[in-house]
């Protein structure tokens, strides 16, 4: 018993005895080190003497289940995906896929996850492409299902049905439904007889580039990227979108044009929509060296309208955002207009963080450099995460400036080697 921790005051301790607990994961720091993935006591943002887990070379982004008992780190060397039993701080596998990815899920508390696989040779299956089922417990793949070109996957509540979205032409107009729970492994191959039990292409002329949704119940918030995804400008006057999507009839119900659409963060009613558009992108309002940037459109989801357009934010690819206690958006994107140093702070220095204030309406862009990789906030403390440029910033969101206390003298928690992700892995 004493493996899996203790008691206190009524409340069951994890092995390291924080009750506050985040994981980041830090790249290799020598030629002869691993990276790893590091428990953060996040009551005073600093690293206890707690052996890091196991996470390959070059760990980076994180996946956690809806109950934050598993967590699953992508290690972009091996193409291999390390999982944790968040309660026992432990290892509980590893998958190797058959190609680097940029999605993976966690859909429930099972030790099951799903990775998108873009270039994934399979047998039998007319084109490159699949959607991974890998099973931490038994360190495998157990199912693979042939998707053309797969790059992103969403899941319902459930995992009964995964919404994944395609790189290649077939995805300008289209997106693919699975069944994950009637495919035949270990290869299945239905998405080339499509449609049947396992996988349905749903095409239709509201979709333009969809590259991502928010499921919320039997309604699924689709984001149509629009001439951004292939920064088109000859495009236009096509433009990003949001598609409202019925999980039930799969079909379309509703369509909101906004002015860019790659990430998004509901809360509420409220869907908060982020993007660069590849034209009419000046940053008019901000004092900048910057020659574009990015959009952020509202929507009130209940009467299906934007309530507020083209707020300016920095550019680049958006695909990071978190809504913090004090109402502070943080938004994150990678492949920004970096300027300044940072690390000689004489004039304008700004990378790809902007904070919008949803009380105020303000933005605020922070004096960092380099791609925004993790966010992560937090209900008992004012402050946020920030994997920016290969550092884990702690930000007061009060001030929207560096935290700076006894623990952490410089706004940034002492981790060595790149910083690729940050994820709170307790409700606090």
């Amino acid at each position: 018993m004493a493996s899996c921790g203790h008691s206190t005051n009524g409340i069951t301790k994890p092995p390291s005895g924080l009750l506050d607990r985040v994981m980041a994961t830090q790249s290799v720091t020598s030629p002869t080190s691993f990276g790893e993935i590091v428990i953060i006591n996040g009551q005073n943002d600093t690293i206890p003497r707690v052996t890091p887990l196991s996470g390959g070379t070059s760990p980076g982004m994180i996946a956690v289940s809806p109950t934050l008992n598993v967590l699953a780190a992508f290690d972009a060397a091996s193409n291999s995906v390390y999982a944790v039993n968040t309660t026992r701080e432990m290892s509980i596998g590893q998958v190797h896929l058959p190609g680097p990815t940029s999605s993976i899920i966690l859909p429930t508390s099972q030790p099951i996850g799903y990775a998108a696989v873009p270039n994934a040779t399979v047998i039998g299956f007319s084109v490159l492409g699949a959607v991974e089922q890998m099973n931490f417990t038994k360190n495998s793949l157990t199912a693979t299902i042939g998707v053309d070109t797969a790059k992103t996957v969403v899941a319902n509540s459930t995992a009964s049905q995964l919404l994944v979205f395609s790189s290649s032409n077939k995805g300008e107009s289209s997106i693919t439904i699975l069944n994950p729970g009637n495919a035949v492994p270990p290869v299945d191959t239905s998405c080339d007889t499509a449609p049947n039990a396992v996988c349905t292409v749903v095409t239709s002329p509201q979709f333009y580039w969809p590259v991502y949704a928010i499921v919320s119940g039997n309604t699924a918030y689709i984001l149509n990227a629009g001439p951004e995804y292939l920064d088109d400008p000859t495009k236009l006057p096509d433009q990003a979108s949001v598609a409202v999507f019925d999980l039930t009839t799969l079909t379309v119900t509703n369509v909101i044009p906004v002015e860019a659409a790659t990430w998004a963060l509901l809360s509420g009613p409220t869907l908060y929509v982020a993007g660069t558009p590849p034209t009419n992108n000046a940053c008019t309002g901000q004092t900048t060296m910057a020659a574009k940037c990015g959009r952020l459109d509202i929507i009130d989801t209940g009467s299906g309208t934007v309530t507020a357009s083209g707020i300016v934010i920095t550019d680049g690819y958006h695909d990071k955002m978190d809504l913090n206690v004090v109402g502070q958006l943080f938004i994150g994107s990678y492949n920004c207009t970096n300027i300044g140093n940072v690390n000689n702070p004489v004039g304008e220095v700004r990378g790809c963080l902007s904070i919008y204030n949803t009380a105020t309406g303000s933005v605020f862009i922070p004096p960092d450099n380099g791609n925004v990789d993790g966010l992560q906030g937090f209900i008992s403390r004012q402050i946020e995460y920030v994997a920016e440029g290969g550092n884990l910033r702690v930000y007061n969101v009060t001030t929207d400036k560096l935290l700076i206390n006894d623990f952490v003298t410089s706004g940034t928690i002492p981790l060595v080697g790149y910083v690729g992700d940050v994820k709170a892995i307790d409700s606090f």
